[in-house]
């Protein structure tokens, strides 16, 4: 797979979360590795969510991983806790920030029930 395939793939994922009512700004790089390298960040900012294709210098946390890894995640197939566990998942910046991502994604999984 190539990086734009995964990209809007994941960006179709992470678009179904409702953030409607998250109130402080969040912002997430992730760093893919492996096949379909590349970077893209996620914003959370005014009740709205933004997916850009670019690097986010002003981030909170940044994650480090390979496609199949995030794609479980977003799919809720996998916990992104346990994927830092199991060490598939690498986190650097604010940990209070980063653990605030699960939120992001349990958000997209309710609003698909």
């Amino acid at each position: 797979m190539k990086y734009a395939e995964f990209f809007s793939m994941i960006k179709g994922q992470f678009m179904g979360a409702d953030v409607s009512d998250v109130k402080e700004h969040l912002a997430y790089q992730f760093n893919i590795t492996g096949e379909a390298e590349g970077i893209f960040y996620v914003e959370v900012k005014d009740g709205q969510l933004f997916v850009e294709p670019y690097e986010y210098y002003d981030r909170d946390a940044i994650f480090i991983c390979e496609a199949d890894t995030l794609m479980k995640i977003a799919d809720g197939k996998l916990d992104p806790i346990l994927a830092v566990t199991l060490q598939k998942l690498r986190v650097e910046g604010n940990i209070d920030k980063a653990l605030k991502f699960k939120e992001l994604v349990d958000k997209k999984k309710n609003k698909k029930k």
